[in-house]
């Protein structure tokens, strides 16, 4: 056996010695390659997961163990009571529904919407095509808050052409319901749906037109060749605007605090959770204000929240991982 190794390493040697030393400085060169790029990727991980593994941390630990220097990562004093408290505060079980049916529905509406219009940029000639893209593109750029004021006051007095305060003597006041947000995402006005619109119309681009021109030779009318043919081509990347407006509308705080009011949210509960855990302490103490928490026991119950709150989103990628990831590869390929 070691004759093989003094073998195998003569020869190595050898052949470093005939290429001039090319071969040792080309493998110490991989070594380290190698060596960097796990630094790299051990480091890039740990930043990613440190704030979450302290949050779990944190959330099964009492209120004294927060004080105690020597607690740094495991408790000393395990407890669950921290998420009996979240739950309470953000009445986990309707909220939870609640946000799955909005979550749900919108994306749903959101994915329909901006492919039959990614389809008509990305196929159909029309006036004032580039204008109309370009303005696409504008809400990707603008932020929500700027036209925040506009928006309240459109949905606060909301009119169609003066129709609706003709027949009924004042407008309709549609702030605290849902249905703002159905329209807006209707009209391609809501969460990120630019982006939506963007991304499908560079998908449909790159698919040979070919395709629709023999569906069209075959008999197929414009529409019968946009589900029966470039539907179901395009799975990858609706699969991957379903997710994103999916994640992004479940922890939207923005749109939900300003159109739909009292429906419990986790996203808006979530929010409320230091003046939820503020009065609960006050009427512990019998005191009619809401009680001033120190620093660490109020982020201790919002870490816990947060944990709840994205727990789901955890248990949805879980299960969608492999569609996810090949959608993400075919459309990164396409576009």
């Amino acid at each position: 056996m070691s004759k093989v190794k003094t073998g195998k390493y003569t020869n190595f040697w050898e052949r470093n010695k005939k290429s001039g030393g090319y071969l040792l400085r080309k493998t110490i060169m991989g070594y380290g390659v190698s060596i960097c790029r796990a630094v790299l990727l051990f480091g890039l991980c740990f930043l990613i997961l440190q704030p979450l593994l302290n949050k779990i941390s944190v959330s099964f630990m009492t209120e004294p163990d927060l004080y105690d220097p020597v607690v740094v990562s495991i408790p000393m004093h395990f407890t669950t009571e921290n998420y009996q408290l979240a739950a309470g505060f953000m009445n986990y079980s309707k909220s939870l529904l609640n946000s799955f049916v909005v979550a749900l529905t919108i994306s749903v509406l959101q994915v329909a919407m901006s492919t039959l219009v990614g389809y008509g940029f990305a196929r159909f000639k029309f006036p004032l095509k580039g204008f109309w893209f370009a303005c696409v593109m504008m809400t990707i750029l603008i932020p929500p808050q700027v036209i925040s004021t506009s928006l309240h006051l459109h949905f606060r007095y909301f009119d169609i052409f003066g129709i609706i305060e003709a027949v009924t003597g004042s407008p309709l006041n549609l702030r605290g319901s849902v249905i703002p947000y159905y329209l807006m995402s209707a009209g391609c006005m809501g969460l990120k749906n630019g982006l939506y619109i963007y991304m499908i119309r560079q998908f449909f681009r790159n698919i040979p037109k070919e395709l629709e021109e023999a569906a069209y030779v075959d008999g197929c009318g414009t529409l019968r060749t946009f589900v029966r043919i470039m539907l179901p081509d395009a799975k990858p990347i609706l699969t991957s605007c379903f997710l994103f407006a999916f994640v992004w509308q479940w922890t939207d705080g923005f749109y939900s605090s300003m159109f739909l009011g009292d429906i419990s949210l986790l996203s808006i509960k979530l929010r409320q959770l230091p003046d939820s855990l503020g009065g609960y302490i006050g009427n512990l103490l019998g005191s009619t204000n809401a009680a001033i928490i120190s620093v660490p026991y109020n982020n201790c119950i919002l870490a816990t929240g947060t944990l709840m709150v994205i727990v789901p989103l955890v248990i949805l990628y879980l299960f969608a991982q492999k569609g996810f990831v090949e959608s993400l590869s075919s459309t990164g390929i396409k576009m």
